[in-house]
């Protein structure tokens, strides 16, 4: 070993307990005082609402796609219109129950590039026009939101990953954990760390989970056994049993230029398993809970010569809890015909997906309303309540 690489017994099994944690992606936390509970996951990369939630009524769907719409008759029903995706079935109890709606046709203000960077970060600082500019300050529209929470404090927000969420970013101070596997290792550093923990009986699958996590939200190759998603989801839950009220997260993988089949089925998978995984372990407290689920813009209407989709602009929010008025696919439709595409390509944005947001801040936290268009989302119209909340 070279003689400036001196690492104890004792700090091998510190980092391993670190990095045993779950939370190696970005996650944030906040506080508040109350029972009501909010997690904001980020969905990067541009999910495809229309393949999720599938408009099997609208007539020009079938022949828009008519390759990934091939598994017509294996998609659950969920209203005699739309139709759930074959790989998001586990999640079918939570909107039998009520807990589980969608929100289709929505977007943020961010609608000509098509940019991901652009697009998470309009999506996350929750301000900016069509162009994706961002007003001063560049922070985002959830730290803001705290900071108008009654009872809220200053201290009780964490981030975890190498950088900041920037949903959470702000003026309202927030803690940071930065893992092992994201520390500035060489790559004979990692190759010990792994072999000494490999080594080691009571540290071997707790780490190998956890680099499976990193490695999975990162979007490198991993086996897709659910363990690390079920694990997120836990920790999760166990940070909302304690004094934290707020948490957001992000998961990527969901750009499906190509075999999009494949792809979209690995990531409903572990998207089920991360929300099924938070509701068990928040129990009771589900049922003061919300989760919504947003990406930073949709995908063509079409799909393209290699089994997937591209760069749209009208997408789809997710939402889930106990605290939820589900069993409803929300949004005002606006059809596939080639006169109702956008540009003749995309779907039709007919609502501002932060409007949603906006009035669940309302209704949990009882954000003031002239703090949610003027701080919050400023300049929002956040128009008449959706009734997302019981």
């Amino acid at each position: 070993m070279p003689p400036d690489f001196t690492v104890s017994r004792r700090a091998f099994l510190i980092g391993c307990s670190i990095a045993a944690s779950p939370l190696l992606t970005p996650v944030t936390f906040a506080a508040a005082k109350g029972d009501n509970r909010l997690v904001v996951i980020v969905l990067r990369g541009a999910m495809d609402g229309l393949d999720v939630v599938r408009p099997f009524g609208d007539k020009a769907y079938a022949a828009l796609r008519p390759g990934l719409a091939a598994d017509a008759a294996t998609s659950p029903d969920l209203d005699g219109f739309f139709a759930l995706h074959p790989a998001a079935a586990p999640l079918l109890p939570l909107w039998q129950a009520g807990e589980l709606a969608f929100a289709q046709a929505v977007a943020t203000p961010y609608r000509t590039g098509r940019s991901h960077f652009i697009g998470q970060d309009a999506l996350e600082n929750g301000t900016g026009g069509a162009d994706g500019a961002l007003t001063p300050g560049h922070d985002g529209w959830l730290n803001r939101a705290i900071s108008q929470i009654p009872g809220a404090t200053a201290e009780t927000g964490v981030s975890i990953g190498q950088q900041r969420l920037l949903i959470l970013d702000g003026a309202q101070d927030t803690q940071h954990w930065f893992p092992v596997i994201e520390s500035p290792l060489s790559s004979q550093g990692q190759s010990l760390l792994d072999t000494v923990n490999a080594a080691d009986p009571l540290f071997a699958k707790p780490y190998a989970e956890s680099q499976a996590l990193a490695r999975t939200m990162t979007g490198d190759q991993v086996p897709r056994n659910g363990i690390a998603f079920r694990q997120l989801g836990t920790y999760v839950a166990e940070r909302l049993t304690g004094p934290s009220r707020i948490a957001s997260f992000s998961l990527g993988g969901w750009d499906t230029h190509h075999n999009q089949a494949k792809t979209m089925a690995e990531q409903l998978a572990d998207l089920s398993d991360v929300l099924l995984a938070i509701k068990d372990g928040l129990a009771r407290d589900w049922s003061t809970t919300l989760v919504l689920a947003m990406t930073e813009f949709g995908r063509t209407a079409r799909e393209n010569g290699t089994g997937g989709t591209d760069h749209g602009t009208g997408g789809m929010m997710i939402a889930a809890g106990g605290a939820l008025h589900g069993k409803k696919v929300f949004g005002k439709w606006p059809g596939l015909g080639e006169n109702a595409l956008l540009a003749e390509r995309d779907l039709m944005p007919t609502g501002d997906v932060r409007a949603y947001a906006a009035h669940a801040l309302r209704g949990l936290f009882g954000v003031e309303a002239s703090a949610l268009e003027g701080v919050v989302f400023p300049g929002l119209d956040r128009g008449t309540d959706p009734g997302l909340l019981l």
